[in-house]
């Protein structure tokens, strides 16, 4: 525990915290677009997009700030993350009849994966 709190501490682990908490600043920032845009725009598909993009590396980034805030006993920094880390899940959960590029990928990227990874049938050319 105390390396956490000494990894924090440090530069580069503040560069990383810094970098992480950005990443959830913009995701809530095109949560909140995709709210106030006209459905059905441009503009709400590339939020919507944006947004779930970014959900579950914020969801990260912010559970590593609540830990290292739970590590150094910085309890409003605890409640403060997790209600951002809340929100941040509840509006990922919500909203899934939204229109955006992720939308049908599953099973797109699920065939495409199954087709690199299955057997296959060629054999390698004899050495020698």
């Amino acid at each position: 525990m105390e390396a956490v709190a000494a990894f924090s501490g440090s530069v580069p682990g503040q560069v990383l915290l810094a970098i992480g908490q950005t990443i959830v600043v913009v995701c809530v920032c095109f949560d909140m677009v995709r709210e106030l845009s006209v459905p059905r725009s441009h503009g709400r598909f590339v939020a919507s997009t944006v947004f779930r993009t970014l959900a579950i590396p914020s969801v990260m980034a912010n559970a590593l700030t609540v830990f290292i805030a739970l590590v150094t006993s910085s309890w409003v920094d605890v409640v403060m993350g997790m209600f951002v880390l809340v929100a941040i899940v509840f509006r990922f959960h919500y909203n899934k009849d939204e229109d955006n590029w992720w939308k049908g990928k599953g099973k797109k990227l699920a065939r495409w994966a199954r087709r690199q990874f299955s057997g296959r049938t060629s054999t390698a050319p004899a050495m020698g």
